[in-house]
């Protein structure tokens, strides 16, 4: 059956959007002024996101950091499993970020050595176990790249809202994500507002905060 949305003009879009502009573009150069040494836990962050809450996340990564994960072989598995937060699929979370962490030199040798965002994000996607299209262009996006669609189902829901899509889609394979990309693109051309910008009106529209 067909979800249906509440309709959003672009005149309540544009209002919206300069009603955060200033957090949103503060938010913008805050993650182009993460440094490299910060990298490891960006990804792992962006590994933890796909169905689970943004602020489970976030309290799984501070864990993860008092406890020294990059630097320490520890127990990952249980150290996801707690009762101040909850990580959906946590063992397979664990597994991947006990991975990530094997060959993260690599990784962060691919984030700068000059590849384009887009070639780093294909590159992301095809080596990095559990980084599927939507979590490597979050990851990119929280080091300051730009231009990167993040398709999560809050940016798709409000896509279908502004008339970008007819509706959700139902799975996403690579053309298709790459496909809605393009439209979110020009629609971002046609409303005056970066994607980037926009992508976190939509957040905000959403959930009332400002995430990363």
């Amino acid at each position: 059956m067909k979800q249906e949305f509440q309709i959003m003009s672009p005149n309540e879009l544009i209002v919206i959007h300069r009603n955060l502009k200033p957090v949103i573009r503060n938010r913008l150069k805050e993650f182009q002024q993460v440094k490299t040494k910060d990298y490891f836990y960006e990804l792992a962050y962006c590994l933890l996101t796909p169905q689970s809450k943004a602020e489970h996340a976030e309290k799984a990564i501070a864990v993860l950091r008092k406890n020294n994960f990059e630097r320490r072989d520890i127990n990952t598995e249980l150290l996801l499993h707690q009762k101040e937060f909850y990580i959906r699929f946590h063992k397979t979370k664990a597994k991947h970020l006990v991975e990530m962490k094997r060959q993260f030199p690599n990784i962060l040798e691919q984030c700068t050595n000059g590849n384009t965002s887009r070639e780093l994000r294909e590159w992301l996607v095809k080596n990095v176990k559990g980084l599927g299209w939507k979590e490597a262009s979050h990851f990119l996006r929280n080091i300051g790249h730009r231009n990167l669609a993040i398709l999560d189902r809050h940016i798709l829901k409000n896509l279908v809202r502004v008339g970008v899509l007819k509706e959700v889609p139902k799975t996403l394979n690579a053309k298709l994500y790459l496909e809605i990309e393009q439209k979110f693109l020009r629609f971002s051309d046609e409303a005056g507002i970066s994607m980037d910008e926009l992508d976190l009106t939509f957040w905000s529209s959403e959930t009332g905060k400002v995430l990363k």
